[in-house]
């Protein structure tokens, strides 16, 4: 899988990493970059083409399966965090995580994964979090959204080798995006991210792990559970 040249879409373009994705690809090289935002009003990013998608409606998702039947790679990055607790939350804003983070990942997977197979394999990135592997009071829906997301990922890399797609999971704690502004502590340039997970399409790599605190996190899944939330105490 090779960026240059690529025909890439990413879907939650409009800000944020997924902004920083589509710049990122277009400075490596790739021939079109497809910029999916609910709104492309919000979409001011030179040499894209804009695409209104909100990956829970599942017509604006095989409208935009139908306009870019070109796509060798796909980056999964719309996501929200309603800031729910699972036990006294808000339902409806549970299942909005759900919907978008799971749900939302797999009608892309499911109508792209047709069009990549025809495009000889390509790629597909699903942008995951340090959050798939531990609770954390008051953002537990997101916790969960997440785990499910990276269980899909494992799952439809296994269904997809055959037609010599890639799949690669992306993990990292922090990001200096709009969406972080609030929060203290070390946070990854967008545009880092952006180039250690190209990199990673590019040689194959199952699983990109961005920074040492998510390497920490993963390897503590190995132990009882009560060392690492004690620890966090």
């Amino acid at each position: 899988m090779n960026i240059e040249g690529s025909i890439a879409l990413v879907t939650g373009a409009n800000r944020g990493l997924g902004r920083s994705f589509a710049e990122g690809l277009l400075d490596r090289g790739a021939s079109k970059v497809y910029a999916a935002a609910r709104n492309i009003a919000d979409i001011d990013i030179p040499g894209v083409e804009a695409l209104e998608l909100d990956v829970t409606n599942p017509d604006q998702v095989r409208a935009a399966a139908e306009r870019a039947g070109d796509v060798t790679l796909l980056v999964n990055n719309a996501g929200n965090n309603t800031w729910q607790n699972l036990v006294d939350g808000d339902l409806g804003l549970i299942r909005s995580e759900l919907d978008t983070h799971f749900y939302g990942t797999l009608n892309m997977v499911r109508a792209f994964a047709p069009i990549l197979g025809r495009n000889n394999g390509g790629a597909i990135v699903n942008m995951l979090s340090a959050m798939s592997w531990f609770a954390y009071p008051g953002d537990n829906a997101y916790h969960v959204a997440k785990a499910a997301e990276w269980a899909l990922t494992n799952s439809v890399r296994i269904e997809l080798q055959s037609q010599g797609t890639v799949v690669t999971g992306v993990h990292l704690g922090l990001a200096d995006t709009d969406m972080t502004s609030g929060f203290d502590g070390e946070k990854l340039a967008p545009a880092d991210v952006v180039s250690a997970v190209l990199d990673g399409v590019e040689t194959k790599t199952w699983e990109v792990l961005l920074d040492q605190w998510t390497r920490s996190v993963k390897s503590s899944l190995a132990g009882d559970p009560a060392s690492f939330y004690s620890a966090q105490v």
